[in-house]
């Protein structure tokens, strides 16, 4: 398939813009102002959407910033982050309703699957409650009234008065590459994120999520996060690329992908053994480059090369079944501006 795909991008709410990567900069901190700039910016470049993300330690309240966005915006979809961990469903089915009116629909909802700050739970009986979570918010968000019996949720309760604007819940994007994670997604997403992985991998992820929903009577979107660098030559990107690295010391960047919360998840193992199977010069297969998992935990690859070449990867994906692309840049506001010149106008794209 490639026909048109959505195309977003990505605001930095969790303090991870850089200009060199793990040089702190303190006028790309995660800010109001810096991350309303980067939406505001997005939707004038012509995305789609625009990924919120949200991290307990890191950044800014992703609920409160998209609340503003909401009625700053008139366009660009917003992808919410939430954390299931942090949420009390019945509560975050008002919130939700709440900001999609105030967008005017466009809400969507990125389903994270997190522990409760300062507490840890096992990954099966985390996962368990997204499920929950996700099956309560999905019926409230329909209209439906409730009558959950889980091992994490007793209610019985009615919809709230406030609906979204379609009176039909938001599509919930999720990612995961556990075991815990696919079982979780079949249930319960609309579209499945993956993080960059060589296109063999890619295509298998793929099969195997189609499989497990299809076993449940429910069907998967498929979607992927990937970092991007494009100038005019290939030779142009792969500098900028190597500029990137060039002030970040290992030391740095272990103590960068420490901090996250999900430092351990099976997806960011793929990720760091992806790295360690790559060429000496990071690139794991053409065109994808792993030194960004240098410095971060989570997607760690770019898709690195001309307009042309970025334009065709993107496509190959698209041939895979891929038909959302969440991408982001550094610094963000940059690599914004020049994927929006050099490719954004020869893919056909529009919202999901």
């Amino acid at each position: 398939m490639t026909s048109g795909c959505e195309i977003a991008w990505f605001s930095a709410l969790c303090d991870d813009d850089y200009e060199y990567l793990g040089v702190a900069d303190r006028r790309l901190q995660s800010s109001f102002e810096h991350c309303r700039d980067l939406v505001l910016q997005a939707e004038t470049g012509g995305f789609d959407n625009i990924l919120l993300p949200s991290g307990y330690a890191l950044g800014i309240d992703t609920t409160a910033f998209a609340s503003a966005m909401a009625v700053l915006t008139r366009r660009i979809k917003l992808l919410m982050a939430l954390r299931m961990g942090e949420a009390w469903p019945a509560q975050l089915a008002r919130q939700i309703a709440t900001i999609d009116r105030m967008a005017g629909g466009r809400l969507a909802v990125n389903i994270i699957s997190s522990d409760l700050p300062g507490e840890t739970l096992a990954s099966g009986p985390r996962y368990q409650r997204t499920i929950e979570a996700m099956s309560i918010l999905r019926t409230l968000l329909n209209g439906q009234p409730v009558d959950h019996d889980g091992d994490f949720w007793k209610l019985k309760i009615d919809p709230p008065r406030i609906t979204t604007l379609s009176g039909q819940c938001p599509q919930f994007y999720f990612g995961g590459l556990s075991e815990d994670a696919r079982n979780a997604a079949a249930h319960g997403a609309d579209v499945y994120l993956m993080w960059p992985d060589r296109m063999d991998a890619v295509r298998n992820i793929i099969r195997d999520l189609r499989s497990r929903a299809a076993k449940l009577g429910r069907s998967l979107r498929f979607g992927y996060r990937v970092h991007v660098v494009v100038r005019e030559t290939e030779e142009e990107a792969r500098a900028a690329a190597d500029r990137l690295l060039s002030k970040l010391d290992d030391a740095t960047g272990a103590a960068i992908r420490a901090k996250s919360l999900d430092s351990q998840s099976a997806g960011v193992r793929r990720q760091a053994e992806l790295r360690e199977q790559s060429s000496n010069d990071g690139y794991a297969e053409d065109n994808l480059w792993t030194g960004i998992g240098r410095a971060r935990s989570g997607c760690g690859a770019a898709i690195v090369g001309d307009p042309d070449q970025v334009l065709a990867k993107l496509k190959a994906y698209q041939r895979e079944g891929i038909e959302a692309f969440i991408l982001s840049g550094y610094p963000h506001a940059s690599e914004a501006d020049l994927f929006s010149r050099y490719v954004l106008p020869n893919i056909e794209h529009a919202p999901l």
